[in-house]
């Protein structure tokens, strides 16, 4: 796990100083070594720059840039099957220095081109400058696990895992991308393509980008698309023979999330996820598995659980209690760590978990996209009513319910702006088919009242495409749209994001076993009855952990990793509205209504706000507008 940023300059004049410092923004990233070349061309200037935690090959033979003939590489991310890999190029002839899978993908990259990102099982971005085809290359895994941003003007582009090393640029412009920031009040994160800034974006999972030295131009290909797995007939499977490839795809991901030459242990807290990971791990192994769990005095509390189930599953467990002021001083340092405005609260936990862990291993695996692949969220069974409800409506009377709705909408007072949201959801919907119905219906579920997003600003911001916005033609089930969205914007975007800058905040490779690209590939076409079956959410997952741990120990409510965020905000913490939300700061950029804003901080003081996680939202881009603007 590293970090990685390099430029290209036409202009020539990035000195091997500023790549230095770009370098240095990542060093969180990976503490262990680090490494800059430049690249001199005719047409331009190019620096690659990497960080290194060293996992696999702890020798300075792992050093970057790694190079072979006329290739360069700067890599972040694990290679899980380089070995498989290895002795594939060793039959065609290759040779190896190392024990590195960084020169795996030098040398897969000679034999196979960029096709060769299809082989490969893991987590990565990475970077390869041609300098025979005078190309550079970078590619990203996926499920979108790993970070990529660049961002390009007429005479420079410039690219890192993080925007804090394209921002280290003197030419870096931070210019506010209003459609992106309209995106952020939608979801509480910033979907991909799109960031923050202008001229900025992020690589789309699954995809890699083909940069042309001499035409200055680059272009986007993609080689792998969750959404088409969905489109795919679904498998003409019974059951039993489900559970039993599904296990089979479980036991190979995570064993393959084991491969390191440095300690590694698993984040468990007691539901299913993580104790699928855990338990398929640590049965018939004599050697302890180290898990983790942090335990909180207020909040959710999931620790006594993963103790119960960490001692049936005989791992070698550690535990913490973390004080509420332990919590609530991570705060102060998001902002400098998910360097775009980001709004997910679990990203405390997450990161005192991951300074926990980092203690006694170098590598965590956390039990990730189960909800997504599985169906597992609530949200899930509550679109099926909706659509249920909707659909008793016989169509003959939908184009006046439509109607109906919108006239309603418009009668409902602006203080109750959930209830207009919902009203003006249900008047769209009832004019689409079904497959439409699901995608209005979970975008609504999911975005900010409209009423919000009109009085925020004081101006009218782009609104942008997002996966949100997917095109529901080709789907066999309506709630397979959901669970399509939710895997290419959820878990990428917010979940993925925080396990990412959690973890590398203190030097920790995050592994996400159930991001597996091949447990989508089966997962999208398991007949929907499997996931949900009009009773239990998750129901393969289930009665595959039932295997291993009785279902009476796991049967209880699905909980999240969730602390009395709102709570503290209007009592030990409300000095951090006195300081970030007051009229002074609210006016400073320019880009919002602040009368209105000051309104809804004074409901939200009196517990009269509805919608809660508009304050957080609030305080976070105002905290992250700071720190990096101001």
């Amino acid at each position: 796990m590293c970090g990685i940023t390099g430029f290209i300059d036409y202009r020539k004049k990035t000195s091997d100083s500023v790549l230095d410092k770009m370098v240095a923004t990542l060093k969180h990233r990976g503490p262990d070594d680090c490494g800059t070349a430049c690249y001199l061309e005719d047409q331009a200037i190019i620096g690659l720059g990497q960080t290194r935690l060293s996992v696999i090959d702890l020798s300075p033979a792992g050093h970057q840039p790694m190079k072979f003939r006329n290739l360069s590489v700067i890599y972040n991310g694990e290679i899980y099957n380089y070995r498989e890999l290895k002795k594939e190029l060793q039959d065609c002839g290759h040779q190896f220095k190392c024990t590195s899978d960084t020169e795996i993908i030098l040398h897969a990259f000679y034999e196979w081109g960029p096709e060769c990102v299809e082989k490969f099982i893991g987590m990565f971005a990475f970077v390869i400058y041609d300098k025979k085809q005078k190309k550079v290359f970078a590619f990203r895994d996926r499920a979108g696990v790993k970070p990529f941003y660049y961002y390009q003007n007429a005479d420079l582009l410039l690219f890192g895992s993080e925007l804090k090393a394209l921002m280290k640029h003197p030419v870096f412009e931070k210019e506010i991308d209003r459609g992106a920031l309209r995106s952020y009040f939608d979801f509480g994160y910033i979907p991909t393509p799109y960031c923050i800034f202008e001229n900025t974006r992020k690589l789309e999972p699954g995809s890699y980008l083909v940069y042309d030295i001499e035409k200055r131009r680059g272009e986007q290909q993609i080689y792998w698309c969750s959404n088409e797995y969905y489109r795919h007939p679904k498998l003409k499977i019974d059951y039993e023979e489900a559970k039993e490839e599904l296990h089979s795809l479980l036991k190979s991901s995570f064993q393959y999330r084991m491969v390191a030459d440095v300690p590694v242990g698993v984040f468990l807290s007691g539901g299913y996820d993580s104790t699928a990971v855990a338990a398929i791990l640590q049965s018939g192994k004599s050697t302890k598995l180290n898990t983790f769990t942090i335990g909180f005095e207020e909040g959710n509390n999931e620790a006594p659980f993963a103790k119960k189930t960490a001692a049936f599953l005989g791992t070698n467990h550690h535990e913490y209690t973390c004080t509420s002021r332990e919590a609530q001083d991570i705060i102060r340092t998001l902002p400098y760590y998910y360097d775009e405005p980001f709004a997910d609260s679990s990203a405390i936990p997450t990161i005192l978990v991951s300074r926990f862990a980092r203690k006694y291993v170098t590598v965590a695996l956390s039990a990730d996209a189960g909800d997504e692949l599985f169906a597992g969220y609530n949200s899930y069974p509550d679109l099926i009513r909706k659509l249920k409800w909707l659909n008793r409506i016989p169509d003959v009377l939908k184009q006046p319910a439509s109607k109906l709705f919108a006239g309603l909408s418009s009668r409902i007072p602006t203080s109750k702006p959930a209830f207009k949201h919902k009203l003006d959801g249900l008047s769209k919907a009832l004019n689409r088919n079904q497959f439409q119905q699901a995608a209005d219906l979970f975008r609504m579920a999911n975005s900010l009242p409209e009423l919000y997003m009109h009085s925020l600003f004081n101006m009218n911001p782009e609104e942008y495409k997002t996966k949100f916005n997917l095109d529901p033609s080709g789907f066999h089930n309506e709630v397979d749209i959901a669970l399509a969205v939710d895997y290419q914007s959820y878990l990428q975007n917010d979940i993925l994001t925080k396990v990412d800058r959690a973890t590398m905040s203190v030097s920790l490779e995050g592994r996400d076993p159930l991001v597996d690209h091949r447990l989508l590939e089966f997962s999208a076409r398991l007949p929907f009855e499997y996931k949900y079956d009009g009773n239990s959410t998750k129901k393969i997952l289930k009665d595959i952990v039932h295997e291993y741990v009785p279902r009476e120990m796991m049967n209880r409510p699905k909980s999240g990793f969730t602390l009395p965020i709102y709570s503290w905000l209007r009592g030990d913490l409300s000095h951090l509205i006195d300081e970030y939300l007051n009229k002074k700061e609210l006016s400073v950029s320019g880009l919002f209504d602040v009368s209105f804003l000051l309104n809804q901080i004074k409901l939200f003081r009196n517990n009269k706000l509805h919608y809660s996680p508009f304050i957080w939202k609030l305080l976070m881009f105002q905290m992250w507008y700071k720190k990096w603007i101001n």
